[in-house]
């Protein structure tokens, strides 16, 4: 059953990792899915693996439609014209998701604050938060003109404990208070706004850092409580699919409880219960 058959969504920062893991999942749902991000065919982002243009692809071969938009989500301009397309090209916006995420051009150094480089601001505030901000801006009034729907900013969060690095707690516990923010704003048109955490994922990019394949993974004591990319898109494939997901609105939501409440897997068939630090 296409239980998002006739919806639009856009996912940000969806070459790779829990942009594409969500995209497929929208996709096979039955969703027209765009997907933006840096990297395309033949260009892609410090020769990481993966591009917008597979993720699309991927997206069209599970049954969806997938369109790919390049997109650096710094520049204003550029999220501005990825509203307007979907505007000329579908006519409205349903599904939101914002994960682009810049951090993973500097990496994530787990040292006291007071040794780290102030690039860090910008490449978790500047090319994160405000990235994210900025999609919404640009976004929100198309999603209002359907008096429904639902914005879904990925984020990580364990019950406000700390994550150990500076920037990153500061960023992603932002991100949830974005969230709560909007939901407040957004009530009366019926737009539900909720931040989901994952847990470790074994992204394209965490196997490159363990030299291993997917296949492998299960070789590594550091990848046992790992989940796939697409353990996250199935929670927020259901919070999509949920008629009442506007009773969720301003929470945070982990990926694991998500799974225990919509009864879903990883596709592994595995329950991953949700990471804790």
């Amino acid at each position: 059953m296409k239980q998002l058959k006739g919806k639009v969504a856009l996912v940000t920062g969806a070459s790779r990792g829990s942009g594409r893991g969500i995209a497929i999942e929208l996709g096979k749902a039955g969703a027209t899915v765009y997907v933006t991000g840096r990297s395309v065919k033949g260009r892609a982002t410090n020769n990481w693996p993966g591009t917008i243009d597979e993720t699309a692809s991927q997206i069209d071969a599970s049954g969806g439609q997938g369109i790919a938009v390049r997109c650096d989500h710094t520049n204003d301009s550029e999220t501005e014209s990825v509203i307007d397309r979907i505007y000329k090209e579908q006519g409205r916006l349903d599904i939101l998701v914002n994960n682009v995420w810049g951090a993973h051009d500097l990496g994530v150094d787990a040292k006291p604050f007071w040794e780290l480089p102030l690039k860090h601001w910008d490449t978790m505030f500047t090319a994160g938060v405000r990235a994210q901000l900025a999609t919404n801006h640009f976004a929100i009034p198309l999603l209002r003109n359907n008096q429904q729907g639902l914005i879904v900013h990925t984020t990580f969060w364990d019950e406000w404990k700390y994550t150990g690095q500076f920037y990153y707690d500061l960023a992603k516990n932002t991100l949830v208070r974005m969230a709560y923010g909007l939901s407040v704003e957004l009530k009366k048109d019926n737009i539900a706004v909720i931040a989901v955490s994952p847990g470790f994922m074994r992204t394209e990019l965490v196997l490159m850092h363990h030299n291993m394949k997917e296949d492998q993974w299960h070789e590594s004591e550091e990848l046992t409580r790992t989940e796939t990319p697409y353990y996250v898109g199935r929670a927020i494939k259901a919070l999509a699919s949920d008629p009442d997901v506007i009773e969720k609105s301003g929470q945070v939501l982990r990926v694991g409880d998500l799974a225990k409440e919509y009864q879903f897997t990883d596709i592994d068939g595995r329950y991953i219960p949700p990471f804790t630090i």
